[in-house]
């Protein structure tokens, strides 16, 4: 049997799917924590959204944030959130029937009113709908929506101040669970002709750097031993690694300047594993600030790697790692 077919009545089992429709898949949940605004500035630094209303109100796209119960998950009992028996129950029915593989495909959100700080969260959850059997090029399944209703109370401006508090938001998060194509048995290939051993060196060289026209004009400078960065010719934001757009205000027009070299250690990682053979563990990798605000991840020469420290100056220089190959990086030097 191929998993394209699945081995139920597909009329029936959609019908015993369809009833499910509108039953209860979570319920009595609560937000761990009141909105605040130091998971707002968290947010908003990890996003590199700097809109001037937070953190007075929450950004809309934070509203599953709330709700979520972190590595610990909620607990149990009036005020947290359980999964329902119905929802358990669809699964397993869809487990049965063949459908033991399951993704995320897609959610939507509404907003109704910001959040607060101070706001308290509660939120439930519907079975939405449950779509009729599709054939995809993952597999055969059924694609199943629910739908969670975020609501909030207290807080500057927070609801009626009791109860369940009033909607602010919806969440609807849509999986396909599906029975997974087998794949086809491939034709015994022919076998290849003995290959010759590479050279060692080459098994044992860097990686090559991946030159489109995007980033060309960067290793023509590395030819010259010079570090070229971008300077948007619109708002004069210098960005780093190159590309073809500022990412401040969307501008195509720019220019390349080359940077002093100087920049100082802005973080690093020792690396131990995994092995590769053209390096030589342990070694230390940086990420170096240029004294131009940009930033780059470089090898860090001169020191050894644990000497390296965060806010240590550095200093470019150009390193031959063979005959085709140069390479910036930077040098520190030990207190």
């Amino acid at each position: 049997m191929t998993r394209d077919d699945l081995d139920v009545d597909p009329d029936e089992l959609y019908g015993r799917l369809k009833a499910y429709e509108g039953r209860t898949a979570a319920s009595g949940g609560a937000g761990r924590d009141p909105v605040n605004e130091p998971m707002i500035r968290h947010w908003c630094e990890a996003m590199g959204d700097t809109n001037p209303a937070y953190p007075a109100v929450a950004p809309p796209t934070m509203l599953q944030a709330w709700t979520m119960g972190g590595l610990a998950g909620h607990p149990s009992g009036p005020d947290g959130s359980a999964r329902s028996e119905a929802y358990d129950e669809l699964l397993a029915l869809l487990d049965d029937a063949g459908c033991t593989s399951v993704v995320a495909t897609d959610c939507e959100q509404e907003y109704l009113r910001p959040l607060r700080p101070g706001d308290l969260v509660t939120f439930d959850a519907v079975i939405e709908s449950v779509s009729p059997r599709k054939t995809t090029k993952l597999g055969t399944g059924y694609f199943v929506t629910t739908r969670m209703n975020v609501r909030a109370r207290g807080g500057v401006g927070g609801g009626d101040g009791a109860g369940a508090g009033e909607l602010v938001g919806t969440h609807r998060f849509r999986i396909l669970k599906y029975a997974p194509v087998r794949p086809k048995k491939a034709a015994k290939p022919e076998p290849e002709p003995a290959r010759k051993p590479e050279p060692k060196a080459d098994r044992h060289r860097r990686p090559r750097p991946v030159i489109n026209r995007d980033n060309a004009g960067f290793w023509e400078g590395v030819a010259r031993h010079q570090l070229l960065i971008q300077r948007c010719l619109d708002c004069a934001t210098p960005r780093f690694p190159w590309l073809p757009g500022c990412g401040a205000c969307g501008s195509q027009r720019w220019e390349a300047f080359e940077a002093s070299g100087a920049g100082t250690v802005f973080s690093y990682v020792v690396m131990h594993h995994p092995p590769f053979p053209a390096f030589d563990p342990p070694y230390a990798v940086a990420l170096v600030e240029l004294a131009e605000g940009v930033r780059m991840v470089s090898d860090i020469t001169g020191v050894p790697y644990d000497k390296v420290r965060i806010g240590m100056p550095v200093e470019l220089e150009f390193l031959r790692v063979d005959e085709e190959l140069e390479l910036p990086v930077f040098r520190g030097a030990e207190a």
